[in-house]
């Protein structure tokens, strides 16, 4: 990874300069970046407030929901999105019967739109992890001493959220600087383009290394930029430990909160569902209705995309093994301070930054658009690699301080005690690790769409095309059997590794 973004930085041209467009361009990003995070942390307040203080049926559903939209592919996401917020929706047609005009969903307010949709969730969760890590005591002594309304809010509701809505909101922002599949549908425009969309542009329609390589060099520092504010700003002392009771909550039972809770939580649950909803209701009859050609054309990008995920996954776990062993033995080994800072660059580096570097290593050798689906599995799996480590990490740690000094004792050393010992008790994470990597790479619309050519397409981008031609029935078609792919091999996977497992 390092060595294609230092191929980057030699392509660049300093003395090119930036245009007018491209200016503009940066302009919209950390204009819509600002608009889409400050959406999705204002709107989570309410929602995971509400969550927080009520249980009711279908609460632990809602939750698990919240996590859909991470592995949700993108280009399925906007095809729900417009059919519920398009122009020819649902909402759309309801308004016309009213008398009024249609949604317009292109431009700033589609890009926010969609943002909004697939980090809401993100948001509340967050800030519900705040909320949950109050101390059931605190509330015990804040029921008796009546403390209700405004006084909850300023004694514990707003000290928790001055802590962690400013990580959240740099973290949302960061994903929304990268943003690249939602520009794309939805951008609309010269006046809707992000950067990511620009170095795409750059580099397949103007053939412009130099400066796709000086963009994503912009992208990176920007992208490095929020992470670094993210990682400072997620930093804060806490309400101290409790004697983990369950917790109870006394506060917000007057009629008008609890009718405010219900509002916020039904909202959010409508708007999270119906863009899945249409997806399943307008696939179907799409699903019916293909023709052999449009049939041929999605079962081999389907092909392709199911090579490419189990491609990535496989390359994924060869790398993230042997770098969790060192980053969990980092007290004791200094090599795990370049491993863990080699799998974090994924969070700063933008998949079309890694594509553009790639492209300029492999161009004077061999030609990079016979090599799409090997680069594109390449660059999903590095990708994936900074979400494992996350998961993966804290459980090393855990078998080998439990069960280090006895291998050490018994001999066990290599991949003997990596079959008998680590492997067989890191089954569920490796699972679940799996199953993330798979799903995330079935639904990547970003790598491909440098490298690929008319004659190969994965089926995220085999609906974008779709899409593009107005077909919009074999686009739903598509968007289904995506989504049920994406979401089939993550459960199959993390199912899987949780099977008969040690734990």
């Amino acid at each position: 990874m390092i060595g294609v973004l230092f191929a980057v930085a030699l392509r660049a041209d300093p003395g090119a300069g930036l245009g007018p467009a491209d200016w503009s361009a940066i302009r919209f990003t950390v204009w819509q970046a600002i608009l889409s995070a400050s959406c999705s942390v204002l709107l989570a307040i309410p929602v995971a407030r509400g969550i927080a203080r009520r249980r009711f049926w279908g609460r632990r559903v809602l939750i698990a929901l919240m996590g859909a939209p991470f592995i949700l592919p993108v280009i399925v996401a906007i095809l729900g999105i417009l059919v519920v917020f398009g122009r020819s929706g649902w909402i759309s047609d309801l308004l016309v019967l009213m008398g009024q005009e249609p949604l317009r969903i292109y431009g700033l307010q589609g890009v926010v739109l969609a943002h909004v949709f697939f980090n809401l969730p993100l948001a509340t969760r967050l800030i519900l992890q705040g909320w949950q890590e109050i101390p059931a005591e605190r509330f015990r002594l804040a029921a008796q001493l009546n403390v209700d309304g405004p006084s909850m809010w300023r004694l514990l509701e707003w000290p928790m959220l001055r802590q962690v809505v400013p990580g959240a909101f740099a973290v949302i922002f960061a994903i929304c600087l990268s943003s690249f599949a939602v520009a794309l549908t939805l951008g609309g425009g010269p006046r809707a383009t992000t950067i990511e969309l620009a170095i795409y542009e750059a580099f397949r329609l103007e053939f412009d290394l130099g400066r796709a390589a000086l963009l994503s060099g912009l992208q990176l520092v920007l992208t490095g930029l929020a992470a670094f504010v993210a990682l400072r700003m997620a930093i804060g002392e806490g309400f101290g430990s409790g004697l983990d009771r369950p917790l109870r909550r006394w506060d917000g039972q007057a009629a008008v909160a609890r009718g405010l809770d219900v509002v916020w939580i039904t909202a959010a649950g409508l708007f999270l569902v119906l863009p899945l909803a249409a997806i399943v209701l307008s696939g179907i009859p799409g699903l019916l209705s293909l023709s052999a050609r449009s049939a041929d054309l999605l079962v081999r990008a389907a092909g392709n995309s199911l090579v490419i995920s189990a491609t990535s996954t496989l390359l994924m776990l060869v790398l993230v093994v042997p770098m969790t062993v060192a980053i969990a033995l980092r007290p004791l080994n200094g090599g795990g301070v370049l491993a863990e800072l080699a799998g974090l660059l994924g969070l700063a580096v933008s998949p079309l930054v890694i594509g553009t570097g790639l492209f300029i290593v492999l161009f004077p050798f061999v030609d990079p658009f016979a090599l799409a689906l090997p680069v594109t599995a390449l660059v999903n799996a590095l990708m994936a690699l900074p979400f494992a480590l996350r998961i993966l990490v804290p459980r090393v740690r855990d078998i080998l301080a439990r069960y280090g000094r006895l291998a050490l004792s018994l001999d066990l050393q290599g991949w003997t005690f990596m079959r008998v010992v680590l492997l067989p008790r890191l089954r569920p994470q490796l699972g679940f690790a799996a199953g993330l990597a798979a799903a995330l790479s079935m639904g990547d619309l970003g790598v491909i769409a440098l490298f690929s050519d008319s004659e190969t397409a994965t089926l995220p981008l085999q609906v974008y095309r779709l899409m593009g031609a107005y077909r919009t029935d074999a686009a739903a078609a598509g968007a289904l059997l995506l989504l049920c792919l994406s979401v089939g091999m993550f459960y199959v996977l993390d199912r899987g590794g949780r099977r008969h497992a040690e734990t």
